[in-house]
């Protein structure tokens, strides 16, 4: 009838303009003929505040005995107090809906869940469902999707877990009654945030069975990089190939700038930098431009492998494309400088960080003065620290465990007493790293008796005692009488001869066979696009052998004397303080007993204790029983790491086997591994004192093409071993270099030039003794 639906308008029309203009106080409910129709109408009109229509609603709920909300008018209010984001009121909504009697449909829960997720209210959505059990309203798999991830967040990654696999065992083989990708995805990566390996295995490969089940484009980037963080770079490989062959075949979704990130980040994590940067090359051609993350992973993966002049070269592109360098990547770039002798270019480069207006953080002042104090710059160090001491900021915990270190160093045991007194008072707490530090320089000036003064400054009341309680514990166990059958057992028995050392650091052997990255073995032009923007990647994903897996071979990440995690590692902290104690005291018969008591006890060496006994075994021309350490270590699956190689390359560089020298450099570089100061020192004397003069200066031209400085160490070692080898011309350029360079002499260098200065006495007499007689 059009005079009933003119009537219902103007009657619409009256309402919406009372409500909005004075609120429901001028509404009469005598007048007003309420139907489910005329409430629906005023709560969809969208010129009327949301505030209006939600006080209309309980207007209209307070004339229970001529008016009842239906369901649809309940979901509709739900639902706009969601969008208007007045999620406090939906409690008492949800009340009232179950004082009527009425029931909402999935949808609507579903929606109120995803708004309070959104919100980051986890607690009142998993609240909602403890509402929907009570209202007796069933959970489709809809719902399920927003219950899954509210766990998430909510950090109930286990419970999310075993709904999960109950929602899969119920599937009974079909994909439509699983949680959708999104809950999937959200599921992944908190089992990735969680280190929860076994479980991410278990739900990747449970979603592959079901064949209809497609990974999406996040979901891939998830798994990529799970598994290469993990180690598993074939894993990674092989869904990068599937997915590009997804993309070829379907035309949906392809590699995004995800993608090549989540590879660099792994290439860059597993010390592969040069794959990385090839990546890099081909990222800029697939049609997506780097981003500023882009450009920090690359920094940090090229800082950490010493490739300074890469990293700096990135560091240019990243400020010529538009983007400005973080805190973060200024930390990177300062830390590798350091520890690539640039100590010059470090101070300026923080200098540009000032003009650039990028604020420099504790962590950024940290790095300063321990590079500073690591390159013989001490009085520099120090007097940073005072002055930020005396601005009273960018000092923290670690900064005085820097200081209170290189105090020990030097022996200045006083002075680093009373730093812990004053990082005590100024509410620091003196953690084990700083405790260890301190009782190694007690030991080593036989003061144990300052301990008692420690234990005044130190407010974690429980770890010097701690400390003291081990320290007598191990002299009791050190004391005991030790079996007669184990005084004739090898401690470290070594097996087969030294000549199978290459196979044995890589007895699991790496994809990238060639220099270069790829394998030598040649690829059916089948197998790959000619016109792929990604040919490198194909070719890797194409040769990658399913058993590699990065982290049996090499660590990045240079092992820690004290790991400090608490008492998980406190024995091994402990273990790895006194074996640095007694083999720095040339007591490696007490190292050794140390080392065997808990290795009986069942504690896990760390990289870093066995480097330790390497070394001293080393040092001591125990060249067998450190072939044992290092076949002890391959067997535990224990990853090498740069001074694992450091010292294998010292040892072979005193028993005379230059060639072996250079095959485990070879094989090192293979398995994504780097040089540093250290390991160039190294070759360089090996390969100087086996006669090979000529590639110990390739080896100096490539240190220096890397951007790596060199130091004290590597001029005194090139000017001995060119001297030596009577090549005095070369010596002495080596001499004038490293005044150059501004590397100050030191007693090595005056004993290295007093011997020069004789051999060059000893060719002009040589040459005056062959001038004929006139």
């Amino acid at each position: 009838n059009p005079f009933l639906q003119l009537r219902n308008i103007l009657l619409v029309a009256s309402l919406t303009k009372t409500i909005s203009q004075s609120g429901t106080r001028n509404l009469d409910p005598s007048t007003i003929p309420l139907s489910h129709s005329l409430v629906l109408q005023i709560l969809r009109n969208s010129s009327l505040d949301p505030s209006k229509k939600l006080d209309f609603f309980r207007w209209c709920s307070s004339l229970r005995h001529n008016y009842k909300h239906s369901a649809l008018t309940y979901s509709h209010i739900l639902r706009t107090v969601c969008r208007s984001g007045f999620l406090a009121q939906v409690p008492n909504l949800l009340n009232s809906m179950k004082e009527d009697g009425v029931l909402v449909e999935s949808d609507t829960f579903k929606y109120l869940l995803d708004a309070f997720i959104r919100s980051g209210k986890f607690d009142s959505a998993l609240e909602i469902l403890d509402c929907m059990e009570d209202l007796g309203a069933s959970l489709n798999l809809k719902v399920y999707d927003s219950v899954l991830v509210a766990l998430v967040k909510k950090n109930q990654v286990g419970l999310a877990l075993s709904i999960f696999l109950k929602l899969f065992e119920a599937s009974n083989g079909g994909v439509d009654s699983l949680p959708g990708s999104v809950a999937c995805n959200e599921l992944l990566v908190a089992l990735k945030k969680a280190d929860m390996r076994a479980e991410f295995k278990q739900i990747f490969d449970k979603l592959r069975e079901k064949n209809r089940f497609e990974l999406d484009t996040w979901g891939y980037n998830i798994c990529i990089h799970a598994f290469g963080c993990w180690g598993d770079l074939a894993a990674s490989l092989r869904m990068f190939k599937e997915m590009k062959d997804k993309s070829l075949n379907s035309g949906h979704f392809g590699p995004d700038l995800c993608t090549y990130n989540s590879l660099i980040h792994v290439f860059s994590s597993t010390g592969n930098v040069k794959d990385a940067l090839i990546v890099y090359e081909e990222l800029k051609v697939s049609g997506h431009e780097p981003d500023a993350y882009t450009y920090r992973i690359l920094v940090q993966g090229c800082c950490k492998s010493y490739r300074m002049d890469d990293a700096t070269k990135v560091f240019s592109e990243m400020q010529y494309n538009g983007f400005h360098p973080d805190t973060v990547v200024y930390n990177s770039l300062l830390d590798g400088m350091f520890k690539a002798r640039k100590v010059m270019e470090a101070c300026q480069l923080f200098e540009k960080m000032v003009q650039d207006g990028v604020r420099a953080s504790c962590w950024t002042y940290n790095i300063l003065i321990d590079g500073l104090f690591r390159n013989g710059r001490m009085e520099a160090g120090y007097s940073l620290f005072c002055d930020l001491k005396k601005k009273g900021q960018f000092v923290d915990a670690i900064t005085y465990s820097i200081v209170v270190l290189q105090l020990c160093r030097e022996d200045h045991l006083e002075e680093a007493l009373s730093l812990v007194e004053e990082m005590e008072g100024r509410g620091f707490v003196v953690d084990l790293v700083t405790i260890t530090s301190l009782v190694i320089g007690f030991y080593k000036q036989g003061k144990w008796d300052w301990t008692e003064r420690l234990m005044k400054h130190v407010r974690d009341g429980n770890l010097v005692p701690n400390v003291l309680k081990w320290k007598a514990d191990i002299e009791a166990l050190m004391k005991s009488q030790q079996s007669k059958r184990k005084d004739y057992t090898p401690m470290f028995p070594s097996k087969g001869d030294l000549s199978e050392i290459t196979s044995l650091i890589g007895s699991v052997e790496s994809n990238f066979g060639s220099e270069d990255g790829i394998k030598d073995e040649e690829v059916s032009a089948a197998d790959i696009d000619e016109w792929s923007s990604s040919p490198y990647m194909d070719r890797l994903a194409s040769q990658v052998k399913s058993t590699y897996y990065t982290s049996q071979l090499f660590s990045l990440f240079k092992g820690e004397r004290v790991q400090a995690k608490g008492m998980d590692t406190f024995d091994i902290d402990m273990v790895n303080t006194f074996l640095s104690i007694f083999l720095a005291k040339g007591k490696l018969n007490i190292a050794c007993k140390l080392f065997e008591i808990f290795s009986d006890m069942g504690v896990d060496p760390v990289s870093y204790t066995y480097n330790s006994m390497m070394s001293s075994f080393v040092k001591k021309g125990y060249f067998n029983e450190a072939w044992g350490v290092l076949n002890e270590m391959v067997g535990k699956v224990c990853p090498a790491d740069i001074a694992t190689y450091n010292v294998i390359i010292q040892g072979l560089g005193k028993m005379g086997r230059a060639d072996l020298a250079s095959n485990v450099l070879d094989k090192l570089m293979k398995q994504g591994g780097y040089l540093d100061i250290v390991m160039y020192n190294s070759l360089i004397n090996a390969l100087g004192k086996a006669g090979k003069i000529d590639e110990a200066n390739k080896l100096f031209e490539q240190m220096k093409t890397c951007g790596i400085n060199p130091d004290i160490v590597t001029y005194n070692t090139l000017i001995e071993v060119h001297s030596k080898a009577r090549r005095l011309k070369d010596a002495y350029k080596f001499l004038k270099m490293m005044l150059d360079a501004g590397c100050l002499p030191n007693h090595v260098t005056d004993t290295t030039l007093d011997f020069m200065a004789k051999e060059i006495e000893k060719e002009r007499y040589q040459k005056g003794s062959m001038m004929p007689n006139k």
